[in-house]
């Protein structure tokens, strides 16, 4: 982690929690950061609801001014038209979103999204002037077939195909063979992919981006490893899944400068 970079912590939601479940879950999450004075401009933090309940995470947030910001799981590549079921970026924007996430590795295999269709999302999320946090990563049968870092490098470079100086994005290093397995990749192992992926950025775009542009790692985080993870020199946060549903869990990792020395 650098400090010239602002740690993110953001939760996906995954299809969790109805409208009505997220109001509850986001007034509670704001409490209990709020009664441990937690500092978003220290540490930022976002959630990343179905869609069904953004509306709902909108009308609160900005009623009761909380500092949580909130994302889009996922993005048309189209901007309008005839495209039942999609929604565009134009759409997330209108309702205050500031991330959305594209490539995530549910979309890449389940729904068998490609390298170019997650580059056209990417871009479809910049041009609607919202920050794509684009997910890459392995699967178990990728790293018996090649280096650990090959795949989502490579699947950056198809990523950013469209990016120039100036783009903001999130990267976000999400090993399949992890995601749910309740063992996360190592600190060593997290720390070798982002360097490897901050590499990519700047050969990509330049260095002052790659600088910039905040990598997390996402697959398994708990709290109780949450600190040897950020304490990687090229890891900026966590993307959380199932430890964002439960409000206790997911606070104890947003303020993980608690509980280490860094």
């Amino acid at each position: 982690m650098s400090d010239a970079r602002t740690p993110l912590i953001a939760g996906n939601w995954k299809m969790n929690l109805d409208h009505l479940q997220a109001i509850a879950f986001v007034q509670k999450l704001a409490w209990t950061l709020k009664d441990a004075n937690h500092d978003f401009d220290d540490v930022e933090v976002a959630v990343f609801p179905p869609f069904t309940d953004l509306r709902s995470v909108q009308t609160l947030i900005q009623a009761d001014r909380l500092e949580l910001k909130f994302g889009g799981q996922d993005v048309s590549t189209h901007a309008l038209g005839a495209f039942t079921g999609e929604i565009s970026g134009h759409f997330l924007k209108q309702l205050d979103c500031s991330y959305v996430i594209v490539g995530h590795s549910e979309r890449r295999y389940r729904h068998v999204e490609s390298d170019e269709t997650i580059a056209a999302k990417a871009k479809a999320a910049r041009d609607s002037g919202l920050v794509p946090l684009i997910c890459v990563g392995e699967t178990a049968k990728d790293l018996e077939r090649h280096e650990p870092s090959a795949v989502p490098a490579s699947q950056l470079r198809g990523a950013l195909i469209d990016f120039k100086p100036g783009d903001e994005f999130v990267v976000a290093y999400e090993p399949v063979w992890a995601i749910g397995a309740g063992a996360a990749a190592t600190p060593d192992q997290a720390q070798n992919v982002a360097s490897v992926l901050r590499r990519v950025v700047a050969q990509m775009i330049d260095e002052e981006t790659a600088a910039k542009t905040r990598i997390l790692y996402g697959g398994s985080v708990k709290p109780d490893n949450i600190v040897g993870i950020m304490k990687c020199p090229d890891v900026d946060g966590v993307l959380v899944g199932g430890a964002s549903l439960d409000v206790e869990t997911f606070a104890s990792i947003v303020r993980y400068k608690k509980h280490a020395t860094f």
